[in-house]
This record gives structure tokens, C-alpha cells and sequence, in this order.
């Protein structure tokens, strides 16, 4: 029987083919029934499943072809994670230009989801740093794709979910840096409403953005949470010399999960009355301010055996400030969430993708742990709603969204399946075609 592979969020669990590619030079393999390419498995939901087909898992693809410390321009494999992109640059004055998160994705996997950061607002996505991509197709057509040249190819790649064929060589402009130091500062607000006007009032100043929340206050403090505003630091003369990186792990799977409606009212009011000041300024290293969860292995078995879903929707600038406090009441009211709930703005930036997610407007995130229908007609109701407005729903961190809200979320679908390979298909794309 095939393995059992699964993305982040461990659900859904499908059995597949598993196939290592290790040779950017060499031609695909041949399936029986279709794959698609599988970076390090971050993505939350099925987009980076094929049940019954095979997975090309590219992370043997790790080489660095070229870099140039004068320009940052960074020529390297797909599968080379963000984690080994930040050990080559940072220490030559360079960074990533848009990161998510987690710096374990690839940056093959990250161009496919055309991911962004707590940056939007300033640099868009990650697509709009890609200087140039290599495409091989199943029938062995090399594409050489960027904005000027195969331009069509290139939108359709960015944000293509893998479905385009196999990226296998990519072409990136990084950002210059003075230090590994990031100048901090996080202002504890009350309620949604000061959100957006804390948001408003840091996009000129701060290249960095971002809230946690409290998804299970409710009443007046409904959306209370603690903003977090960042640049990155000039060189400092008494720099210290980094730390040891200690990294916890979860190596068991709890039995049930840890997160439940007490826990998550515990943790999240402690949290929030963690900070006493009203603002808080620190400079601390990068990896803190972006990759906090980063220091816990495996930390998505906290979920228990059946996993977790993640549901991120964006909804548009003038339906924010009325939809968002009722997206945030609905999942208070479930008593549902998790202890990481984030809250940002985007810019007004295109994306180049055609099926890319970033677009003008609010975008909120957060876990839901797996209890089975309680939890997905919830996600419904926050469907609905998101719908309503005019929004979207984020596939690389979808599980079961309908394929007519998909369709309405991203009209430009039926121009983008023009670019699939015919052999090239996954759980998400068959789901949502349905």
C-alpha cells in the first residue's frame, strides 16, 4: 500500500506515491495516474497532496548555484529551504525580501503559494522578487520564465500551487541588511477598532506589521490584542555575538489536543496581560521577531492525532472594519481558535499571479483544532461571510473550502488552467473543480 503523506496541518491524511527528485537536469518521471511537486510540506491543507498519484518531493534539489553579494541577486535549486538562504545571506548583509512565518518552506514551494509577509504593504509577495524561474514540464519542454520572457508561464506559476509543472531552478532579488537585529516595538490595544488604527497610522514608518489576538475575548474587548511594529536595526557597535540556538520538540502526538476552549482562554488572557506597558521597544535577532514558532519541532502534533485546520481569508479595505469584528465574534462565540491568531493589513500592490491570494485589504489567520463537523460548519459560517464581502479565502491553507466559493474568490481560474500540465493534478484542484 502506498504511504500515508499529509501537509501541516496533518488532515487530510491520503495515501500517495513518493518520489525523490534529485536531478534538476533530468526528465520527469512517468506516473500512472498524475503528481505533483511536494517542497518540505508546509502548506496547511491538500494543495500540496495527490491522493492516489505521486508526490515529486524536490528537497534533494538543495544546491546554491550562484550568488552575488554585490547585487543580492541569489540563483539556487527549489529546493532549498528559507532557513539555508538566511545562513548564506545574513551573514553577507542580505535578506530574504518577503518570508512568511516559518523559514522552513522552499522556495520552490513558497513562488508556488506566492507567499507573503508581515511586509506587504512595503514589498508585495515573494513573486514580485523572482527575477527569473526555470519550469520543466511533463513532457520535457524547458521554460525559461520571468517577467519579460514566457510572461504568461511566469503569472501562472507564481501562485500556481505547483500545477504548472516542476519548478527547478529560481532566480531571486534579495534585500540588504545591516545586522541580524530587528528594532521592535509592541503596543498592547484594547479592541479591533484600535487595530486598524494602529495599522494606519505604522504603514509609513515601519516596514513590518503585525497583531496577535485574542480570539476568545468577547464584549468590549472583542479583537484585543497586542500589535508588534518592526524595522530592521543599523549594525551595532556592541552587538553580541549570537546565542545558542536551543529548539524544543514535540516528539510524541498527545493522545487528544492540547489546544481546547479552556486552554485557549487561559493561554490567550495571559498573553495579553503578559505586557504591562502599554508599548514595549526591544531590538531582538530576526528569528525571533519572524519565526517564533520555528523554535518548536514539530510543534503541529500539539493538535492531537486528528490535526488542525488553518483558515486565512482576506477581506477587502471597505468591508474591514465591519466584517472582520463579525468574523472575530463568530469564532469568540464557538469558542474555537487557537493561541496564534494574526491580524494585518495588506497594501494595495498587485500580485503577478494569476491565482495569487494577497490582495488590498484585512487578512486574518488562525488554527482551528480538528473536532470534526462542529469545526467545518464553522469554517462555513466564516465562508459565508467572508464571501459576502467580496473576499478570499487562502488555498495554500485550505482543506475544504466549496469550489464555488473558490471560483468566486479567484475569477482568474479559468484563464490559469489553460498553463496545468496535463499530467500534473492535486487534492485541492480536483476538490475544488469538483
Amino acid at each position: 500500500m502506498p504511504p500515508v503523506a499529509y501537509s501541516w496541518g496533518r488532515y487530510p491524511r491520503t495515501a500517495q506515491t513518493l518520489v525523490d527528485v534529485t536531478d534538476r537536469h533530468a526528465c520527469l518521471p512517468r506516473p500512472a495516474s498524475s503528481m505533483l511537486p511536494y517542497g518540505n510540506g508546509r502548506s496547511y491543507g491538500d494543495s500540496c497532496l495527490n491522493a492516489d498519484g505521486d508526490l515529486l518531493r524536490t528537497r534533494a534539489l538543495d544546491r546554491f548555484i550562484a550568488f552575488d553579494p554585490t547585487t543580492g541577486v541569489l540563483s539556487c535549486e527549489a529546493g532549498v529551504l528559507f532557513s539555508e538562504i538566511l545562513n548564506l545571506a545574513v551573514p553577507q548583509g542580505w535578506f530574504l525580501p518577503v518570508t512568511p512565518g516559518t523559514c522552513f518552506v522552499t522556495i520552490g514551494g513558497a513562488i508556488a503559494n506566492d507567499v507573503h509577509g508581515k511586509n506587504h504593504h512595503r514589498a508585495g509577495t515573494i513573486g514580485h522578487h523572482v527575477v527569473s524561474l526555470e519550469l520543466l514540464r511533463s513532457d520535457g519542454q524547458r521554460l525559461q520564465c520571468s517577467a519579460a520572457e514566457n510572461a504568461d508561464w511566469f503569472s501562472a506559476t507564481i501562485g500556481g500551487l505547483g500545477l504548472t509543472g516542476l519548478i527547478t531552478r529560481v532566480e531571486i532579488h534579495l534585500r540588504r541588511i545591516a545586522s541580524p537585529w530587528m528594532s521592535t516595538e509592541t503596543i498592547k490595544f484594547p479592541d479591533v477598532d484600535t487595530f486598524f488604527e494602529l495599522s494606519a497610522a505604522s504603514e509609513r514608518d515601519y516596514e513590518y506589521t503585525v497583531a496577535w489576538i485574542d480570539c476568545a475575548a468577547k464584549g468590549k474587548a472583542l479583537g484585543r490584542g497586542l500589535f508588534s511594529r518592526a524595522n530592521h536595526a543599523p549594525a551595532l557597535a556592541d552587538q553580541r555575538p549570537d546565542a545558542p540556538k536551543r529548539r524544543l520538540t514535540m516528539r510524541v502526538t498527545p493522545p487528544v489536543s492540547l489546544v481546547n476552549p479552556l486552554s485557549l482562554r487561559a493561554f490567550n488572557w495571559a498573553y495579553y496581560h503578559r505586557q504591562r506597558q502599554p508599548a514595549w521597544r526591544a531590538t531582538t535577532r530576526y528569528e525571533a521577531f519572524f519565526y517564533p514558532l520555528d523554535g518548536i519541532g514539530q510543534w503541529n502534533r500539539m493538535y492531537g492525532p486528528r490535526g488542525f485546520l488553518q483558515y486565512q481569508c482576506v477581506v477587502p479595505p471597505g468591508q474591514s472594519a465591519s466584517t472582520i469584528p463579525r468574523l472575530i465574534e463568530c469564532i469568540s462565540r464557538a469558542g474555537g481558535g487557537s493561541f496564534l491568531a494574526v491580524l494585518k493589513q495588506f497594501g494595495d500592490i498587485p500580485s503577478l499571479g494569476m491565482l495569487s491570494f494577497p490582495r488590498p485589504g484585512t487578512t486574518l489567520a488562525l488554527d482551528f483544532p480538528n473536532a470534526g463537523p462542529s469545526t467545518f460548519a464553522l469554517l462555513d459560517q466564516l465562508d459565508t461571510l467572508v464571501a459576502a464581502s467580496g473576499g478570499a479565502v487562502y488555498p495554500a491553507k485550505d482543506a475544504r473550502m466549496s469550489g464555488t466559493h473558490f471560483r468566486q474568490y479567484f475569477p482568474g481560474w479559468e484563464a490559469f488552467s489553460r498553463f496545468i500540465d496535463p499530467r500534473f493534478s492535486s487534492s485541492f484542484w480536483r476538490r475544488v473543480m469538483e
